[in-house]
């Protein structure tokens, strides 16, 4: 075992043991030390169907925090971290989210080219980037139809912004008198975690639902270190239909079979967001999670993570009252295809959980992120990943199980 694999394994025990003190659940002393002899934390009692005849098919706490950490290896950096990734996704174009710059010291450095500026990654001199016709026409035949050559349109300065300024605060500010609406990223991490939805209002800004002066808004952007100022997707009718007040993301989780030689998808679900959840649709933090059929694309009843008590399903949204249960997603195989040749252009990469979001009726989509180890509970409350022998075997290949 090599110092990487020491010091991985180290973070994932911590992760571990810190989850646990947060976790809310108090199983009894006696159910405590069975789960975790078993590898499973408190709040995954509560979610998973445990005893002594079953445990051994769910991929527990132990292996998805510390193992599964290990299957990308060094390229798990690809997925980690969003600017890399974001230059990974490339020959995807069409399926990428707009980055149109990141925030490091206080200044705003350009990503896709749309301040008539790039910058060299070794740090180099800044060069010229495309001109605005090439920008506009590279790709543009496979993006998403004419309403997607809007959104090309909008990756050119705001018209009243200065290509001089560096100012992130001034930058941001311009770009959402343009857009409307952004995203602001960290660079690293993922889960949701350090995300920031940001709206221009009538009278000022928000973030995350939180109202904001100019000023107060120019500070937190001002202050914030390796953020990517990203497009906000506009999600199509089918996914706004789920619950309109956040962004509705369909969690895949793609491996690659050496075998076969080719990737499979291990599992599918729509998440879906909650008043709970809101400004995102997390699972953990009170969102649905509705198991995707895989040949049809029809999603199953919602569930929500328990409080105090049982696991809720609903077949309809328990505030919005939309029906969840039997919708089928528009443009399914169209998507799963498209899911399956990205990781097939990357087999290096062999464990990925992506996170898109449905843009149209035909298949369209964006993909938000992509996860190197994605979380597990809100995909295998529907059933146990390791009841079925591909996944088992591709886990025990890597060394998990």
């Amino acid at each position: 075992m090599n110092v990487r694999t020491l010091y991985h394994a180290a973070r994932g025990l911590q992760d571990l043991a810190a989850t646990e003190r947060e976790s809310a659940a108090s199983p009894s002393i006696r159910r405590r030390l069975w789960l975790w002899r078993r590898g499973f934390l408190s709040r995954s009692d509560a979610v998973y169907d445990l005893d002594e005849s079953t445990y051994r098919d769910y991929l527990n706490d132990y292996q998805r925090f510390v193992r599964t950490k290990q299957i990308n290896g060094t390229w798990s950096v690809a997925l980690s971290n969003k600017l890399l990734f974001h230059r990974v996704m490339q020959p995807f174009d069409a399926h990428r989210m707009g980055v149109y710059g990141m925030i490091r010291n206080g200044s705003f450095h350009g990503v896709d080219g749309g301040d008539g500026r790039r910058e060299v990654t070794d740090g180099g001199a800044v060069v010229p980037a495309e001109s605005e016709d090439e920008t506009d026409s590279r790709g543009a035949l496979e993006r998403r139809g004419s309403s997607d050559a809007e959104r090309r349109d909008s990756n050119r300065p705001a018209p009243h912004s200065s290509a001089e300024t560096r100012n992130a605060a001034q930058r941001v500010v311009e770009r959402l008198e343009s857009d409307g609406r952004l995203v602001l990223k960290w660079v690293r991490g993922g889960g949701g975690n350090n995300v920031l939805l940001c709206e221009r209002t009538d009278d000022g800004y928000r973030v995350n639902g939180d109202r904001y002066a100019e000023a107060k808004f120019r500070s937190l952007v001002s202050n914030l270190e390796e953020y990517l100022v990203c497009e906000y997707v506009e999600q199509g009718s089918f996914a706004d239909g789920l619950y309109a007040e956040t962004p509705n993301t369909i969690r895949i989780i793609t491996m690659y079979d050496e075998e076969r030689d080719e990737p499979f998808i291990a599992a599918a679900i729509q998440r879906i967001g909650t008043s709970d959840s809101a400004p995102l649709d997390n699972f953990t933090q009170g969102g649905l999670s509705a198991e995707i059929d895989l040949e049809t694309g029809e999603l199953g009843p919602g569930v929500c993570p328990p409080g105090d008590g049982d696991l809720e399903w609903h077949a309809v949204h328990p505030e919005a009252k939309t029906p969840i249960d039997g919708v089928k997603i528009p443009g399914w195989s169209e998507i799963r295809e498209r899911v399956l040749e990205m990781a097939d252009s990357c087999p290096f990469v062999p464990y990925v959980g992506w996170d898109v979001i449905v843009t149209g009726e035909d298949g369209e989509f964006s993909v938000i992120e992509a996860n190197s180890y994605p979380g597990l509970k809100s995909i295998q409350v529907h059933g146990p990943l390791l009841a079925d022998d591909r996944v088992t075997r591709f886990y025990e290949r890597h060394g998990v199980r």
